[in-house]
């Protein structure tokens, strides 16, 4: 009976640990083991192979994407197939550049390099595309709140660089002729360490006995799209929003958010200001030849107009550009995929919001992810967030990133959730200094390339000590025979 070749074995070992460590419903522990396989076997077989088996293991694993990206956000093929091959040459890459740095006896860098060149790139992507960091590993640890809190530090960067770390610091460990297993074990544990210490600390303190208002998040998705606000059916939601807000007020709520584009109008009043209440409603606002997709706030007349559109779906609508805070207080208004932008939440905060209000609309599948993008981002930048999402959640979470109360839209009826908001911000590293460790990271990434240009290949790398020509050699030692 044959064997199953090694970069075969580890590239399913690592597609099924990334299926279920990644994607829109994620096992969080999962994730920390998925690359393991591929970087475990990459010293133990070829150049070619092993970037194959990463490569492989990543675009197997993120074939469950396809039907999100194609159908519900409705990409082009091409853009499609870009977001899913890109990512998996990128794995690839990484699992070469581990195994080229080990076979030239650099055992640190082989473990920093491959979380420093997810980071860069990941970064790179956040900046340059339409999507701010949307395509984090990190969000696979939101619920994992020990580790969450070290982006209130690094930002999302921090943790996807440690989720990289640990797997291939066990990975040089267990190397064929690894050298200084005890130095290499010795930082990334003191790394992990510190993180994780930091991150008990830090949920240690918080929110209790914080000045607080009492929201209310209020969701139905029926109409499933937006309904015109001088219509029948308009009216008729109108009525069933105004009906919970009273409902909601009489249970002592002082803000009632409801979700994205609610209603299509050309007014900025709506009808819903409640006595005591601040409503704030999504809609779709077009005022003469220009459509805005806005959060209003009655009776204070605040608006906010969305600066994140989601290419191809919001087309029509004009980009904002001006933050917004509810008169006279420290509470800010923002729109759905814009919390997907890490430098747009810390402007609020540096402004000096400490709390936010978000209006949203989910895809169904995605809605416990975005749910936590939000999350994370109040994590980094210290801030309170309460998101009233049609297909999704409804959710309040704090500066540390708990969960206060949440519910799910699309039942029948409207769904309401009800909590205490903190209203007292929480200084945070990141907030200062920003996304320093992200070009951290590149700075890494560089460093092993230079060192990877001018070390020297070790006498054992290749498992099977094979003799290779200099036109056959991919950055793995020669070797002769014994």
């Amino acid at each position: 009976m044959r064997r199953v070749p090694i970069p075969l074995a580890a590239a399913l070992a690592s597609a099924v640990l990334l299926h279920f460590g990644t994607g829109l419903h994620p096992v969080a522990w999962l994730t920390w083991l998925a690359p393991l396989p591929v970087l475990f076997a990459a010293p133990r077989v070829r150049g070619g192979p092993a970037f194959a088996a990463g490569a492989l293991a990543w675009l197997g694993s993120q074939l469950q994407m396809w039907p999100y990206f194609t159908e519900a956000l409705e990409m082009p093929v091409p853009l499609a197939a870009g977001l899913l091959a890109g990512p998996a040459l990128l794995f690839g890459l990484g699992v070469l550049l581990h195994r080229s740095l080990l076979a030239r006896r650099r055992p640190l860098l082989a473990v920093l390099a491959v979380p420093a060149l997810w980071v860069g790139v990941e970064y790179l992507m956040a900046l340059a595309g339409p999507h701010g960091a949307w395509w984090s590993l990190a969000y696979t640890q939101a619920g994992v709140l020990p580790v969450l809190q070290t982006a209130s530090v690094t930002g999302v960067w921090g943790i996807t660089f440690l989720l990289q770390l640990a797997p291939a610091a066990v990975a040089v460990s267990l190397a064929p002729g690894a050298t200084h297993r005890l130095h290499v074990a010795a930082t990334a544990g003191a790394l992990l360490a510190l993180a994780l210490g930091y991150g008990f600390a830090r949920l240690g303190t918080g929110q209790s006995g914080e000045p607080h208002r009492k929201v209310a998040l209020i969701s139905t998705d029926d109409p499933r799209d937006t309904a015109e606000l001088d219509s029948p059916q308009g009216r008729d939601l109108l009525h069933r929003y105004g009906e919970a807000i009273d409902a909601a007020a009489a249970r002592g709520a002082e803000i009632a958010v409801l979700p994205e584009k609610t209603f299509e109008t050309g007014t900025t009043r709506l009808p819903l200001a409640r006595p005591g209440v601040a409503v704030v409603a999504g809609v779709a606002l077009g005022t003469g030849a220009t459509r805005t997709n806005t959060a209003l706030a009655g009776p204070s007349g605040a608006r906010y107009d969305k600066h994140h559109m989601i290419p191809g779906l919001e087309s029509e609508f004009t980009p904002g550009r001006a933050l917004t805070l509810l008169d006279r207080t420290t509470t800010g208004l923002i729109i759905c995929k814009d919390l997907d932008f890490p430098w747009l939440v810390r402007q609020y905060r540096r402004a000096g919001a400490t709390a936010l209000l978000a209006p949203a609309w989910d895809f169904d599948d995605d809605a416990w992810l975005h749910s936590r993008m939000a999350m994370v981002r109040g994590v980094e930048s210290g801030l309170s967030v309460a998101r009233a999402a049609r297909q999704g959640v409804l959710t309040v979470s704090d500066t540390r990133g708990r969960v206060l109360a949440e519910g799910h839209s699309g039942k029948p009826g409207v769904s309401t959730v009800l909590a205490a908001l903190p209203q007292q911000g929480a200084s945070t590293v990141y907030t200062s200094l920003g996304d320093w460790a992200a070009w951290s990271s590149v700075a890494v990434l560089l460093i092993a390339l230079i060192r990877l240009r001018t070390g020297r290949p070790s006498s054992n790398a290749p498992a099977r000590r094979r003799r290779t020509t200099s036109a056959e050699d991919d950055g793995v030692a020669r070797t002769s025979r014994t």
